[in-house]
């Protein structure tokens, strides 16, 4: 099997699935049925990847580059390889809450909603590493709105 140099094999994405805090506690098994979901997007500095107020059905993990995640032009945060964002979208169907741009060249994974939905019905396991990681998310924010509020 010779697998094309620019295509990553089931285990590959398998090992990248690992190796995010979202699914971190997930067992290998649970994320290869998983890794078959992720499609493999390329895009180029400055490319608007999702704007605020578009309705969201997918999330995106970082594989190489970095994305700048914003309100207009109020910078939210730079994430960078092996983080996610777009996540709460693939638990509804709401709009999107900032814009999400490439700041550099960008290998990203996609992960759709509908696909994702079937595979949390086989196994609720997935679910653990999305609560957790909102749950994070949650109290980061609260952090901060009370050291705004304090300032």
């Amino acid at each position: 099997m010779n697998p094309s140099a620019d295509k990553l094999l089931l285990f590959e994405k398998v090992l990248i699935l690992k190796s995010l805090r979202l699914f971190s506690e997930t067992p290998e098994t649970i994320l290869s049925e998983l890794a078959p979901l992720m499609e493999e997007t390329e895009y180029q500095a400055d490319t608007v990847i999702f704007k605020e107020a578009d309705i969201g059905d997918c999330m995106y993990i970082i594989y190489k580059g970095q994305v700048k995640i914003h309100k207009k032009q109020v910078t939210l945060a730079v994430l960078t390889e092996k983080e996610v964002f777009g996540e709460l979208s693939l638990l509804d169907s709401e709009t999107r809450s900032a814009s999400a741009t490439c700041v550099t060249d960008c290998f990203l994974f996609k992960i759709d909603q509908e696909p994702f939905y079937e595979l949390l019905e086989a196994r609720p396991e997935i679910a653990r590493g999305f609560i957790k990681i909102l749950c994070q998310r949650l109290r980061q924010q609260n952090e901060k709105s009370v050291a705004a509020a304090n300032a």
